[in-house]
């Protein structure tokens, strides 16, 4: 799973990996910034500008997906609930987009659905919280957060998303998910204010 783990280490705001040019030259690059430390000071400008992961670039950086669940909570503990449900959603489309609900699961990103699914039902819309509970219900009702073991619930349960993934891109094309993102960072802007150094 070496290719999936490449791209859960990259942010695309422009488009799906397979848009992107110089896929090579974007890994590589990203892999020698790894490590690097960068001061970021998240306030009223970047809340009010018109790329919302800008503001969630801070907890994106710092917290691991792929190192359990105690590394997860850690990570995240200097951040607000507010700042973690807008990542884990962003996870969660961001995977599912690429390669449905199958390589969500799957691949470490799994271990935001919980999030994902708080996330939906105070961001909206209200179809998608029909859709998380769905798939997690096809592995059981409460997917593991541990990555192998979740690993086994899908090949023990064999389960399918495919309808659910049709049903989020139908969902998609009606909801602009950047504009409630930004909408939903904006009603609670004193919630995503952010100053500190980020190990990237």
């Amino acid at each position: 799973m070496q290719v999936s783990f490449y791209l859960n280490c990259w942010h695309y705001p422009k488009g799906p990996l397979a848009a992107q040019p110089n896929l090579a030259g974007l890994i590589s690059e990203r892999f020698n910034l790894m490590g690097r430390k960068r001061k970021y000071d998240i306030g009223d400008r970047e809340i009010d500008g018109d790329d919302y992961f800008v503001v969630i670039e801070p907890v994106y950086y710092s917290v691991s997906i792929y190192d359990g669940p105690a590394r997860y909570e850690a990570d995240l503990a200097r951040f607000s609930t507010e700042q973690r449900l807008v990542l884990a959603y962003h996870w969660y489309l961001s995977e599912v987009n690429n390669g449905g609900h199958d390589q969500f699961y799957y691949n470490s990103t799994g271990i935001v659905w919980r999030d994902a699914l708080r996330a939906v039902a105070v961001i909206g819309p209200p179809e998608m919280v029909s859709i998380i509970k769905e798939s997690a219900n096809r592995l059981g009702g409460n997917p593991s957060l541990d990555t192998e073991e979740r690993q086994e619930q899908l090949e023990r349960m064999n389960g399918n998303f495919k309808d659910l993934d049709e049903e989020l891109f139908r969902v998609q094309e009606q909801a602009n998910f950047d504009d409630r993102f930004s909408e939903f960072i904006r009603a609670h802007r004193e919630r995503f204010f952010f100053s500190g150094i980020v190990e990237e």
